[in-house]
């Protein structure tokens, strides 16, 4: 590999540059609909991710920590350290570049219709069908996560599209469970897979990486909704949010699903005892809902107890750093939504639609908008195969091919006296010299277009034959303002003109 390294960096740059030609030529087109926009984006969205590999593997390269290209480019100067012929230096090169060749045909010059097709070819982009091919959001998974939570409530789909972007309206307490955390993880999941998707060309590192420095600055301050306390405790403030509020908690079993970890954390900060089952531990725990801490056997209590606060600081302070990442992950939620805001609109006046239609109203608008998707296809389609370049018809499609032999429209006919314009067929060559192209020539030559200049289509021509005309009309031509005869009251015999003269003049 190391005796091809600049061969491998001579075809690694021109692959970078072929790419980066074609995305100026992909983005010169202007797609035509909105699922042409989002195939021509993820094309673009994959050559920039190629680029990015071989970028990638050229610094790699240049960085030469094995100095394997140093010692290549001594060889190509006749420095070896064999102390062989600079000539057979050479052959030995070239010989193994045409080996390299020979194992890897792709790092030829890439043919051009190679890069047409590969702008052509239609990515594959997973969508559900509730997505509609990015047009509308699918959340109902989440949703029943939502509403079959603590932290949720039972409410309709659409007003679900209402809050979930709003996590900072949910009350502070009840964000301190597993649960809670999941369904973030969740949600922020899927909203940056359809980001990705819908959206190929964002830079969505940048983005996050934005939010995540203007998180940090609110955060030391204590300006974020919904966490302004939080993110200022310490010491003893800290150890009251590791303890968990049991109003929120009617038997165990809603304790248990808390975890080993948080339920530790609870029963440190109380200067329990934190040993024993996840079943043992809520138990324990459950006991101090009813019971005051004074009231409590001895036997529950951990060593130390009179110091809980202290105790507990440890875990308390890697509680408050778990609920540092949950208000991230609403940060980033939030910022995804005002991108996407446009869609959550879109898809909840979908829902809204759908709610006011029948079974049979949404089956017959499905089955338009299928019917349309293959008129849409079949015109594609009616483009693309059309090798002949046949004339289109009345209904939008080529003729047939027998019926354009039959008319002749494979041949060509030009006419000079129409500017050279060409027509095809010999019917339509007939016609066009009763058309107002063929006529407007005429008129502009000063020549009559009637039937003697028929099949003329040379100006030469026309000028030749309308000199003809006129000189054979001047041996046999009747002038009648010379040989028309009037006669006025008293006999007197004119020609036309005279006779008109003297009208004019009152004489007659």
């Amino acid at each position: 590999m190391s005796s091809t390294l600049l061969e491998v960096t001579r075809s690694s740059h021109e692959e970078v540059e072929r790419l980066e030609r074609l995305i100026v030529k992909e983005l010169q087109n202007e797609p035509a609909s909105g699922k042409d926009r989002l195939l021509q984006s993820h094309r673009v969205r994959s050559m920039i991710d190629t680029i990015m590999s071989t970028t990638e593997k050229l610094v790699e390269i240049y960085e030469d920590k094995d100095s394997a290209r140093k010692d290549e480019i001594a060889a190509l100067g006749g420095q070896t350290t064999s102390g062989t012929n600079v000539f057979s230096a050479f052959y030995d090169r070239l010989k193994e570049i045409r080996e390299y060749h020979r194992r890897h045909p792709a790092a030829r010059v890439v043919d051009v219709s190679e890069d047409d097709g590969l702008l052509k070819e239609e990515p594959q982009i997973e969508f559900s069908g509730e997505e509609a091919f990015g047009r509308y959001l699918d959340l109902h998974e989440l949703y029943n996560q939502y509403i079959n939570s603590k932290f949720g409530e039972a409410i309709e789909y659409s007003s679900y599209l209402d809050v979930f972007s709003q996590p900072q309206k949910i009350s502070q307490k009840l964000k301190f469970s597993r649960q809670y955390r999941e369904y973030l993880e969740n949600l922020l999941a899927y909203l940056i897979y359809f980001f990705q998707r819908t959206e190929p060309l964002q830079d969505l590192d940048r983005i996050f990486s934005k939010v995540e420095s203007e998180f940090e600055e609110r955060w030391v301050i204590g300006t974020i909704e919904g966490w302004e306390n939080t993110s200022q405790d310490n010491g003893h403030d800290s150890a009251q949010h590791s303890l968990i509020d049991l109003d929120y908690y009617s038997t165990v079993e809603e304790l248990v699903e808390l975890g080993p970890e948080r339920l530790k954390e609870g029963l440190m900060a109380l200067g329990l005892k934190t040993g024993g089952t996840v079943q043992q531990r809520a138990e324990r725990l459950f006991l101090t809902k009813h019971t005051p801490l004074q009231l409590l056997d001895k036997k529950h209590f951990a060593k130390l107890s009179r110091q809980p606060i202290q105790n507990g600081s440890a875990v308390a302070s890697q509680n408050n750093e778990n609920l540092k990442q949950v208000a991230l992950m609403e940060a980033k939620i939030e910022k995804l939504c005002d991108l996407l805001d446009e869609t959550i609109a879109r898809t909840k006046d979908n829902i809204v639609k759908k709610q006011a239609l029948t079974y049979e109203e949404i089956e017959a608008e499905r089955e338009e908008e299928e019917t349309q998707a293959e008129s849409e296809s079949d015109d594609e389609e009616q483009q693309i195969y059309n090798p002949l370049k046949l004339p289109m018809g009345w209904d939008g499609k080529p003729i047939p091919y027998w019926l354009y032999k039959l008319h002749g429209l494979g041949q060509e006919f030009k006419c000079e006296i129409c500017g050279n314009y060409s027509y095809w067929g010999r019917r339509a060559f007939e016609r066009h010299f009763k058309e107002w192209r063929h006529q407007h020539g005429m008129r502009c030559l000063g020549i009559p277009n009637t039937k003697n200049f028929n099949e003329i289509t040379s100006i030469e021509e026309a000028k030749d034959l309308w000199k003809r005309i006129q000189e054979r009309q001047g041996v046999n031509k009747w002038r009648p303002d010379l040989e028309e005869e009037y006669e006025d009251k008293e006999g007197n015999i004119y020609n036309k003109k005279t006779y008109t003269d003297l009208q004019r003049q009152g004489l007659i």
